[in-house]
């Protein structure tokens, strides 16, 4: 497998969240078993497939993809399985099916839930015995191939909706594999931004790619991307596309508005929806009543700008914010990550994603008199 392997160039991260899911793809991919993908669009369900079929035995044989709600209904079952000669209509020649396609590989089956009954049915079959039979034959036919199936749904929900045979998910459920959400990976916006940049500047042949300011990450950090990955891949190439200077200042979210240009967005609770770092609405930092935060505006009160102390630049606020949170809620649990993570309403993951970023400050906390 080289770095270059189509599909998997973009399976790129180093935050906590990615690194463990990568290394249970790993372990689970030396395993010649059924796997369960779960994910949100566009966080990578197929990138992972991908990964598990080139680091399983099987990595020299062909690695199928077929996606049933991309093809009609009428055509999936011959997709699938195939057909003989005369088994229908336009059927002029034999057709082999992506089972056997995939014979000695692995078959990857996106939005698993879009197969119809009839279809899933024959998919148990296939899982269960090995075999298949193309339509329109008599016998059926020996098939080795793997199956990774992909769902952007728990599955338990679509068997209780009817829409995924319980047998089906039991067969192949052997392991489950969440794949996290962009916005459980902490540092990984920034590391993936940098990259898609660099790649795409060099598609347009331009000799060095635009640099985001800090700004600009910061604000790329606070959206939730929904579309994960997918979403802000084409986020960032028509941020380069559109960038006429050696900096990207502000990002175009929504291609659909001309005017949205992401900016950093404010952090609920305060007045305006600003809590200043370790402050709270209507009280300083120290919680004494009365004081006003820097640069906050109190009812009754005009607005003026400049204020009269400078306000601090965005990443450094944010850093100190996120900074005395992560210590307060360590102060609480005696030291205990996982008990501090809880307290936060994080994982652990997630919790040891900000440890380790802002481990320096920490430390220096801790040690301080």
């Amino acid at each position: 497998m080289t770095a270059d392997t189509p599909g998997l160039v973009e399976a790129l991260g180093q935050s906590d969240a990615f690194l463990a899911f990568m290394e249970r793809v790993a372990a689970v991919a030396r395993v010649d078993r059924p796997v369960v993908l779960v994910g949100e669009r566009g966080s990578g369900k197929e990138l992972a497939a991908a990964r598990l079929h080139f680091h399983s035995p099987r990595w020299e044989g062909p690695f199928v993809v077929v996606n049933p709600a991309a093809l009609p209904r009428t055509l999936l079952e011959s997709e699938l399985f195939g057909h003989e000669a005369g088994a229908f209509t336009g059927a002029a020649r034999r057709r082999l099916g992506r089972f056997e396609m995939a014979d000695q590989g692995t078959l990857f089956l996106d939005e698993l839930q879009a197969a119809p009954r009839a279809v899933q049915e024959k998919l148990l079959r296939a899982v269960e015995y090995g075999a298949i039979e193309r339509i329109g034959a008599g016998e059926p036919v020996n098939v080795d191939a793997r199956i990774v199936a992909a769902t952007n749904v728990d599955p338990r929900e679509l068997v209780r909706r009817g829409r995924l045979m319980p047998d089906l998910l039991d067969r192949l459920a052997f392991a489950v594999l969440i794949v996290p959400p962009l916005r459980s990976r902490h540092g990984d916006i920034a590391y993936l931004a940098e990259r898609f940049a660099a790649r795409f500047a060099a598609e347009l042949g331009r000799p060095e790619p635009p640099r985001f300011t800090a700004a600009a990450l910061a604000a790329l950090a606070a959206h939730d991307w929904p579309g994960n990955i997918r979403e802000l891949k084409n986020t960032v190439e028509r941020a380069v596309f559109e960038a006429h200077g050696p900096r990207i200042d502000h990002v175009a979210i929504d291609p659909f508005d001309q005017e949205d240009r992401i900016t950093p967005s404010p952090i609920k609770g305060g007045p305006g929806g600003i809590i200043p770092p370790g402050g709270v609405q209507g009280r300083s930092p120290a919680g004494v009543q009365g004081q006003s935060p820097v640069g906050v505006v109190q009812e009754g009160q005009s607005p003026s700008w400049p204020p009269e102390a400078s306000l601090p630049p965005w990443p450094e606020a944010i850093a100190a914010f996120e900074t005395d949170l992560l210590r307060r809620a360590l102060a609480r649990a005696g030291g205990n990550q996982r008990r501090a993570a809880e307290a936060l309403g994080l994982t652990y993951h997630q919790f040891r994603g900000l440890y380790r970023k802002y481990a320096q400050a920490l430390d220096a906390g801790r040690k301080a008199p």
